[in-house]
């Protein structure tokens, strides 16, 4: 800490002792400098933003499709498919599709949806509720 200088004496000393005076924040009042090597600055600058890079996770979307009229023990698989990818820190996507005379009864649809809803609630939040696409019912859930 040598304290508040003149652009001119911050500008000598840097050149006395063989480094670079590198502005640090440049909207404080007055900019911080320090005295520092600047190609040592960049290379550690680009180690924790390579670091930040490795830290972060790409969210994806996993898609699960059901039908209106599924049966009990596939339901439970699909809904174990969809935690785990919920665990993950995945999206699910929720598809539901109709066939032939199934159209006729998309509140069977509606039902398997509401009820996914509701057993995925406590981890999940939805992101997009259900709508119809041609002929299959869509929802999107997203971890909390």
């Amino acid at each position: 800490m040598i304290g508040v200088l003149s652009a001119r004496d911050a500008m000598r000393r840097a050149f006395e002792v063989g480094l670079d005076l590198v502005e640090i924040s440049p909207n404080a009042e007055p900019p911080v400098c320090k005295l520092l090597d600047y190609g040592k600055f960049k290379y550690e600058q680009q180690k924790k933003k390579n670091e930040a890079r490795k830290k972060q996770k790409i969210v994806e979307i996993k898609e699960i499709k059901v039908r209106p009229n599924i049966d009990e023990n596939d339901y439970q698989v699909k809904l174990r498919a969809m935690k785990s990818f919920i665990g993950e820190g995945d999206k699910v996507k929720v598809t539901l599709r109709f066939r032939g005379r199934e159209m006729a009864h998309q509140e069977l649809g509606v039902k398997v949806l509401e009820r996914v809803r509701v057993d995925m609630e406590t981890d999940t939040k939805v992101e997009q509720m259900p709508r119809m696409e041609n002929r299959q019912m869509v929802m999107v859930l997203a971890p909390r």
